[in-house]
């Protein structure tokens, strides 16, 4: 289901490109900017079997994206002065900003010698645990149980269920399944499950954030270029909407703070885990706001409008999405005409 809805958006970009669509609606849905999400920068992966690919994009996918902004002279600022000209409504230049979930070793090796090259300033949301490598990153975990598992089984609902994953299909569509699966799972549950697949299939989950997410140390050095803002992206990266009010306001306030104590500078801007509306609403607005956070970014796609100034803790972003790395896309993905469709033509989505 989730290959066909990837081919059914490729095509909905493509014919958004070639029917010329994207320039007819670029005067009413660009909006005053943009702020695009990426998590992994490196070079492609040579692996027929990658479900999280669409976390990944290439180097040269993102020059291509600076490099389109920048022959339509927008200006790529930092999200310090995306909040300022939003507070001031100050729209007269058209801008972007760049976003990096989950503080990847990656977007330092990768991303940042690209945004370097335009004097691109960025932010990267920082999973606290992930910093202090006693997070998990089970959707990675997942990934690697199945890339090495002739079969796997697990317990849905109480029902045994075996799925086998002798083939890349079979993977891919063991890892779907599975994936929703955890998803909905509560927090504590979820861990549960993963590190039992872990167990019995020889992974080792508790080195995956501290092989593929900078330290704490390797973030402070980084933290003192120009270009780079560091924000929150909660300590454990859970769903903030299944938790307790009160957990899910320390997931925010203490995430902040602990960032603030290991790089000794104020983190201003919050990065929701997920992110979508089932991970984060109305609720999770408000206790941004209490948290202190000028601004709040979300995974729901659009452009960014003057009337998101009223809504500064649920603003929305463009994914630059490794599964739909053609440079084709570009003047669509800017003209805001696929996530005006997508979010049937409203210009704001904040409820």
């Amino acid at each position: 289901m989730k290959q066909f809805r990837n081919s059914m958006i490729r095509a909905g970009l493509g014919a958004l490109y070639f029917s010329g669509m994207h320039h007819l609606l670029r005067p009413i849905y660009s909006g005053v900017g943009a702020i695009f999400m990426l998590h992994h920068v490196r070079p492609p992966r040579e692996s027929e079997f990658a479900p999280n690919r669409h976390l990944e994009v290439a180097p040269e996918f993102l020059r291509a994206m600076l490099a389109h902004l920048h022959s339509r002279a927008v200006e790529i600022i930092p999200i310090d002065e995306a909040h300022e000209r939003l507070a001031c409504r100050n729209f007269s230049h058209r801008f972007a900003c760049f976003s990096f979930d989950d503080g990847y070793r990656d977007n330092r090796d990768f991303a940042l010698p690209v945004m370097r090259e335009f004097n691109a300033p960025f932010t990267i949301y920082v999973t606290s645990d992930f910093a202090e490598g006693c997070g998990r990153l089970w959707w990675i975990a997942l990934e690697m149980v199945l890339a090495k598992a002739s079969s796997v089984e697990v317990t849905i609902e109480g029902m045994p269920t075996r799925f086998d994953t002798e083939t890349a299909p079979a993977k891919q569509a063991a890892f779907d399944r599975l994936h929703d699966w955890l998803r909905s799972l509560a927090e504590l549950e979820l861990r549960r499950e993963i590190e039992a697949l872990c167990a019995r299939h020889g992974v080792d989950d508790a080195a995956i954030c501290r092989d593929l997410c900078m330290s704490w140390d390797e973030l402070r050095q980084l933290a003192q270029d120009p270009l780079v803002t560091i924000g929150a992206h909660s300590i454990t990266h859970c769903n903030l909407a299944k938790q307790s009010e009160t957990v899910a306001g320390y997931e925010l306030s203490a995430s902040r703070a602990r960032i603030e104590s290991a790089l000794a500078r104020p983190v201003l801007h919050l990065a929701y885990p997920y992110g979508d509306k089932i991970a984060a609403g109305a609720r999770e607005f408000a206790l941004a706001r209490a948290a202190g956070y000028r601004t709040a970014v979300t995974t729901r796609p659009g452009m960014i409008f003057p009337e998101s100034a009223d809504h500064l803790t649920a603003l929305p972003r463009i994914s630059l999405n490794g599964n739909y790395q053609d440079a084709r896309i570009l003047p669509v993905l800017t003209s805001g005409a696929a996530t005006a469709m997508w979010n049937g033509f409203r210009r704001v989505d904040a409820a």
